[in-house]
């Protein structure tokens, strides 16, 4: 029965999602959560991982969450579910309608989605942002220190490689030298 339910959470997840993986952020953390899958900070394990591993953010989550649930096949049903919805529009779009973007109809409906593309992605950023760094659930607080110093060095590795190297640095590189201090700052008791 879960891997029936694996499959069509990210199934309807797949299918509504507009966007991309930044865009299902919200929707995979509401129906883990609801399903009682993972807690809060394991999905955000999850993301952080899924993040600095080659491949969408969303097919990434889905085969983590699966496999954490019930292993390989449940790795491969929820990733199926959550790529198929897309796979199947695409080749319908393919097959039957050549110029679909000529449209005005196409046009004005991607026009209103993408703001609410743009506000989910925002809601799911300052969420995690207040989860993670902050340590706010349910309106409990306990700042994560160690965490804003690593978003500062950042922030100023980031500014200051700008400023002396005259371009930004790479996202790989970033994640790695977060990941480093985050081995240096949490190894730390």
């Amino acid at each position: 029965m879960i891997f029936l339910e694996l499959f069509w959470t990210f199934f309807q997840i797949g299918a509504v999602s507009f966007g991309g993986g930044y865009a299902m952020l919200p929707l995979i953390r509401e129906q883990v959560l609801s399903h009682g899958w993972l807690t809060e900070e394991e999905i955000l394990n999850m993301i952080a991982v899924s993040e600095s591993t080659p491949g969408p953010l969303s097919v990434n989550l889905a085969t983590f969450i699966g496999s954490a649930q019930v292993g390989i096949l449940g790795s491969l049903l929820a990733t199926l579910g959550v790529v198929l919805p897309s796979f199947i529009i695409i080749l319908l779009i393919a097959a039957v309608i050549r110029n679909f973007m000529q449209y005005k109809g196409v046009q004005a409906f991607l026009g209103g989605v993408r703001p609410c593309v743009i506000a989910m992605i925002l809601g799911t950023a300052v969420t995690l942002f207040i989860s993670t760094l902050l340590g706010v659930e349910d309106a409990e607080v306990s700042v994560d220190t160690k965490g804003l110093i690593i978003l500062g060095i950042l922030i100023a590795v980031g500014f200051g490689a700008k400023k002396l190297l005259k371009k930004k640095l790479s996202p790989i590189i970033m994640i790695l030298i977060s990941a480093g201090l985050g081995m240096v700052m949490y190894s730390i008791g």
